[in-house]
């Protein structure tokens, strides 16, 4: 079985406010052509399909023209995400399964698999653990004792079918070890986020969505990473697909043709074009607005940092009118205090959710949240996220 493997499409996500549906729908127009021209047996979207819960119309109806299109070519079995509202992507899913279009969202049914061309293909969405917990058996709180329990599932379908029955699973996680950029969102409350890669065995390919950097994690798991990038924190990323083929013949050398495959896998890794590339560049303004070696830059999404001591009036127009496209602008004067650097939003980015809102207690009041009233901001983001996958 030869399957594409693809995941994060965030339909509908801008850039720093610059919408990015062009570039989506022109990367989609590329997907369908690498999926007709490498004659694959199936395409496998491994959720965060949108990029929220409430897609704009122009966002539904590019996802509507893409699975149209590619299930002319191969079945399509895609999973939801966090970012996605497992409620709404499951509308008409059924009517959808009868033309070859397979939306899984329902964690009860990790364990029936969409059979192609003789292989199992597992469809576990996002879980959140404190909303699924109670239908899949579990009592303990976290993203790792979801998955088991769903992994249970296809383990114990796969047993009762004949040995030697391909298998594969989609799967929207954070599993540890592997390497996360600005752009995803956070998904520690509810429980640890990280899962170990061991939660997978007994499988031949896991096809991962949520984090945005292609790459490799434990023995048969690979994330697709997001085909456009989303922040400059993925500056270095190659952005690609993974061509997978399952049953993959050795070579005369005994060395399979990709050598961090399992036996009898394949993974092809195809790099998707390049809409608009990232720059990010430092210095004082008037360097940056003369300096021939920037060139490249004009064309790209830029992320400038001036250096001058005193910040220059009319900074953005003055960088904008050489690059169009600069979309963030930092003042990092030489010599001052590091503390002193960048506004607030800077000093606080990266924080995730509990830390955010623990730094704000702290910078309101002078003191850190005490255990009690950390513990009340854990249930508020609780909360928070079990609405947030409600609606």
């Amino acid at each position: 079985m030869r399957f594409l493997h693809t995941a994060d499409w965030h339909l509908g996500r801008s850039f720093h406010g610059s919408s990015l549906l062009d570039a989506q729908a022109a990367w989609l127009d590329w997907l369908v052509d690498v999926a007709r021209d490498r004659e694959v047996d199936a395409i496998l979207v491994s959720g965060d399909i949108y990029d929220r819960a409430l897609p704009p119309l122009d966002a539904i109806a590019l996802a509507d023209r893409a699975l149209s299109r590619l299930v002319d070519i191969a079945p399509v079995v895609a999973i939801s995400g966090n970012h996605d509202s497992a409620g709404r992507l499951s509308f008409g899913a059924a009517l959808l399964e009868r033309a070859g279009v397979h939306l899984r969202t329902d964690p009860a049914r990790a364990g029936e698999p969409v059979m192609i061309d003789g292989t199992a293909v597992y469809a576990i969405p996002y879980l959140e653990p404190d909303l699924v917990r109670g239908g899949l058996g579990v009592g303990e709180r976290g993203h790792s004792a979801v998955l088991t329990a769903a992994m249970d599932l296809v383990r114990a379908d796969l047993a009762e079918r004949p040995v030697g029955t391909g298998s594969v699973v989609l799967a929207h996680a954070f599993v540890q070890g592997a390497a996360e950029s600005a752009s995803e969102r956070d998904l520690s409350v509810g429980g640890i986020a990280h899962v170990p890669a061991s939660v997978f065995s007994g499988v031949d390919y896991v096809a991962l969505g949520h984090l945005h950097g292609p790459q490799r994690v434990g023995d048969n798991a690979r994330y697709a990473g997001s085909p456009i990038a989303f922040s400059f924190s993925e500056e270095a990323h190659t952005k690609s697909v993974v061509l997978v083929e399952l049953g993959a013949a050795r070579q005369d050398d005994g060395q399979q043709s990709l050598l961090d495959a399992p036996a009898g896998v394949r993974h092809e890794l195809i790099a998707c074009p390049v809409q608009r590339p990232l720059a990010r560049i430092s210095g004082p303004l008037d360097v940056l607005l003369a300096d021939p070696a920037l060139a490249a830059a004009e064309e790209a999404w830029v992320e400038a940092t001036i250096t001058d001591p005193v910040r220059p009036l009319e900074a953005m127009e003055h960088l904008r009118a050489r690059f169009p496209h600069a979309v963030v602008l930092r003042h990092e004067p030489v010599g001052a205090p590091t503390g002193a650097r960048g506004s607030y939003a800077d000093r606080v980015r990266g924080l995730d959710d509990r830390a955010l809102a623990a730094r704000f207690v702290e910078d309101v009041r002078g003191a850190e949240p005490s255990p009690d009233e950390q513990a009340l901001l854990d249930d508020a983001l609780a909360d928070h996220r079990l609405v947030e996958s409600l609606v």
